[in-house]
């Protein structure tokens, strides 16, 4: 079942130990710390941990923001099309 944009940026900051009131679809990469070489890795092992979805190298070379996060899990139809 696709989740809303409140329950995905929910599992962002969780996925990035991050305040969840600070994470928005237009955060960027460089405003969370986590957000590194590490946190990469946590990110994509999540992704196919929780959504079975595997991030090919280029959509993990375009993560820029989490909006970019939405866009791939909608993509894959675990995103609602409306926040």
């Amino acid at each position: 079942m696709a989740k809303n944009t409140s329950e995905i940026l929910i599992w962002v900051a969780s996925v990035f130990e991050a305040s969840a009131d600070k994470i928005r679809p237009e955060t960027k990469k460089e405003e969370i710390d986590a957000w590194d070489s590490l946190g990469i890795l946590t990110l994509i092992a999540r992704m196919d941990e929780d959504f079975q979805v595997l991030l090919s190298e280029e959509e993990i070379q375009q993560l820029r923001s989490v909006g970019d996060i939405i866009e791939i899990l909608r993509k894959h139809g675990h995103a609602e099309d409306h926040p």
